[in-house]
């Protein structure tokens, strides 16, 4: 077998026998070669690095996006490198320079990046394809994966609604986050479903921190007249912080107030009692925007923008407000 033929192979070009590039292979895998993926840059003009850009997420999301690129990429040439950056949307110009100056064959962007459009119009003028996470704005550029956070926060509201609460709170998220205003809107359609003014509603400001949701909570229990019977946060870390602020205060959950998340991250599972929550599957959709990337990257067209599927999770910490 000539050099040329097993260069071929382990180069993963085609026009090469299926029986070929098995022995290929086989005897690469025996001798437990790894191709010099600098080398095969300098030849193919490529890095073979795929960087994952994300602002500020919980740990258990960014992990969940971590493990869902590096699923993809099992198997394949491309490497992934980590690329976090603060305040996306205050500094689109110096993002896009950070990610080209990471010598990227394409990205995964996860939000609020995915959703900033100066970044995608540079990316797209400098020829770098990329993946997008959970955007809500122009879903058909890029490879997209999608969720639809409006649809998900309406059924997280209504929940407690049919429970019977009528005395709420909404603790706001990031608002660089579109995803955000996303949810708001899926709860004041559940609000008006049920005939609730918006004004009613005690509304605070988050940034998806849990430092946020206790600061949040403390405001709401700060207001005056009667107190909320359930509090709806727009991720897990912000409710875990209201739950413990209204623990330090003398409520019981759910007894005296009912706590709704969203994202279902580890934290929802280890607090007590256990968080009933909102399940966006965001493995899943790091995976499948890295396989549209992939595609993007073999020269075919853009794919489809994959929508996945929320989940409600009714554990303990909702139930029915008392009297």
């Amino acid at each position: 077998m000539s050099p040329k033929t097993v260069s071929r192979v382990l180069n993963d070009e085609p026009f090469v026998k299926d029986a070929v590039r098995d022995r290929v292979k086989a005897v690469a895998k025996e001798l437990n070669y790894q191709p010099n993926i600098t080398a095969k840059g300098l030849i193919t003009r490529r890095s073979f690095m795929l960087g994952l850009t994300y602002e500020r997420p919980s740990p258990s999301y960014v992990v969940e996006l971590q493990r869902g690129v590096l699923e993809r990429l099992a198997d394949e040439r491309w490497r992934m490198i980590i690329l976090p950056f603060r305040d996306v949307c205050a500094q689109p110009e110096a993002f896009f320079t950070f990610l080209r100056s990471a010598a990227l064959d394409g990205v995964v962007l996860a939000p609020p990046g995915s959703d900033e459009i100066a970044v995608l119009d540079r990316l797209d003028a400098a020829g770098i394809p990329y993946g997008r996470i959970a955007p809500q704005l122009e879903p058909g550029r890029g490879a997209c994966s999608l969720l639809d956070d409006t649809a998900a926060a309406r059924e997280a509201a209504e929940h407690l609604l049919t429970l019977g609460h009528r005395r709420l709170a909404v603790i706001l998220g990031d608002p660089t986050h579109r995803a955000s205003a996303a949810r708001s809107a899926g709860y004041a359609q559940a609000f008006a479903a049920h005939g609730i003014a918006i004004e009613t509603v005690a509304v605070e400001p988050g940034d998806f921190t849990l430092a946020s949701g206790e600061a949040a909570m403390q405001r709401i229990l700060a207001r005056p007249g009667p107190r909320p019977t359930a509090v709806l946060a727009q991720n897990d870390d912000m409710a875990v912080g209201a739950i413990t602020v209204a623990r330090d205060a003398g409520l019981a959950t759910p007894d005296d107030l009912s706590v709704v998340g969203f994202d279902d991250s580890d934290i929802s599972r280890l607090i007590m009692p256990k968080l009933t929550t909102v399940r966006q599957p965001v493995f899943d959709m790091a995976v499948s925007a890295t396989e549209g990337l992939l595609k993007l990257l073999a020269g075919e067209p853009v794919p489809a923008p994959v929508l996945h599927r929320h989940e409600l999770l009714i554990r303990q910490s909702t139930a029915a407000p008392r009297g």
